[in-house]
């Protein structure tokens, strides 16, 4: 049977590829298979998601070597690789820039299309692993789907074929659409009040936070500017950790401000419920400060830089560099910053609500039809080599 397989390790893959997912599944059935990498393993870290999203559980999930970044990488090409051979799908689906999309080396091996969503995107920053992840699998990918049409020009000038590259929207519109419809969220007021109180909210004015970036939370300064940054807040900040953030608060022996309360990681309804409610939202997570912007909340992204500069467009939210040295009045001054944001009001710009649908619909037409695009030459055209810049040229006939 021909298989179309999508391949995800990490919970905000989840939440915005649900709809795709279930897509695929209703109208391919069993020539779709999920596949989970198990970069993300604990039940709050995955599971709760699917729950909550209603996504089909995964087909098959991969069993890693998480005893460091190198064992997770090189167990999920080993890994992924026996499953190719096995399954031999026509097509493997990526979402993202994570450890998970390392993988594609696997699918690239043997000749197997490659597929990237949230493609061309950049921070320009190659100190960032993520930035060199997405840079090698958009490079790899015989389709990429872009959610703006500046990402997509991002990707030519590197070279990449225009004619594989799809502007879709993004797809994170959608899914807060789906499930959290104008704004509102699916519990009422008194089990929203009851989880707050249970969560330790006190007052009614209160922001929302988390981190997880290792270059944020590895760093003692970084982590300890982060920490600061919350205990500015005029309110209570509620902050779902990761085990990796909470280790390393520990490990530094950072003091954690009154205001702040540390959560083991939650729901994404019950993370989209507070998010909703909050005056903004202090994050490094790329995925929460488009999530905050498209439901009308501000953002304080904390970050050195970013591949989302769009929320800075929109007016949606503000930067905090942690690697940057700041006085104690520069930490009121942000959060002043991104509360003004929220009264003026913003647009987001980031997609019409269809990017999911796009997506599933070109995969589904491709998956019937064989046709992956693929790296072919064209006559007359080829890219320019990175010694002179980027870009696609026209030479004459070949």
């Amino acid at each position: 049977m021909k298989k179309l397989t999508m391949v995800l390790g990490i919970r905000p893959d989840v939440i915005r590829a649900s709809l795709i997912i279930k897509t695929l599944k209703q109208q391919l059935g069993d020539g779709f298979d999920f596949v989970w990498s198990g970069q993300h393993y604990s039940d709050n870290m995955k599971d709760v998601f699917f729950r909550q999203l209603d996504v089909p559980a995964p087909d098959q999930t991969l069993v890693l070597d998480t005893s460091s970044d190198q064992a997770v990488i090189g167990s999920l090409v080993s890994q992924l690789g026996n499953y190719l051979d096995e399954a031999k799908p026509e097509a493997v689906v990526f979402l993202g820039d994570t450890n998970t999309v390392t993988s594609s080396i696997a699918v690239a091996s043997k000749n197997i299309p490659i597929v990237h969503i949230e493609g061309c995107m950049r921070s320009y920053d190659w100190r960032m692993p993520e930035e060199k992840f997405r840079t090698t699998i958009d490079h790899l990918s015989d389709r990429v789907y872009a959610y703006l049409e500046e990402y997509k020009q991002q990707g030519v000038l590197e070279g990449l074929d225009p004619d594989n590259i799809m502007v879709t929207g993004n797809p994170i519109v959608d899914v807060l659409e789906h499930y959290f419809t104008s704004g509102r969220v699916r519990l009422g007021e008194d089990s929203v009040s009851a989880l707050l109180s249970r969560y330790g909210v006190s007052s009614k004015r209160f922001f929302t936070m988390t981190s997880h970036r290792r270059e944020n939370v590895d760093s003692k300064a970084s982590l300890s500017r982060i920490i600061s940054l919350a205990g500015s807040a005029p309110g209570e900040v509620i902050f779902p950790a990761g085990y990796r953030t909470q280790q390393r608060i520990r490990e530094f022996g950072i003091e954690i401000p009154k205001n702040v309360l540390i959560l083991d990681p939650i729901g994404y309804t019950e993370l989209m419920e507070i998010l909703v409610r909050s005056e903004a939202v202090l994050t490094d997570s790329g995925t929460i400060v488009e999530e905050a912007a498209v439901l009308g909340i501000p953002s304080v992204q904390m970050r050195t830089s970013t591949e989302r500069p769009q929320v800075y467009d929109c007016g949606g939210s503000v930067k905090f560099d942690p690697h940057t040295e700041q006085s104690d009045q520069n930490y009121s001054s942000v959060i002043e910053a991104a509360v003004a944001r929220k009264q003026a009001g913003f647009e987001h710009g980031l997609g019409d609500g269809m990017a999911s649908e796009r997506i599933a619909r070109d995969l589904i037409e491709r998956f019937h039809s064989g046709h992956w695009s693929g790296h072919q030459p064209k006559d007359g055209f080829r890219p320019i080599s990175r010694n002179f810049g980027y870009g696609l040229t026209e030479l004459g006939k070949a």
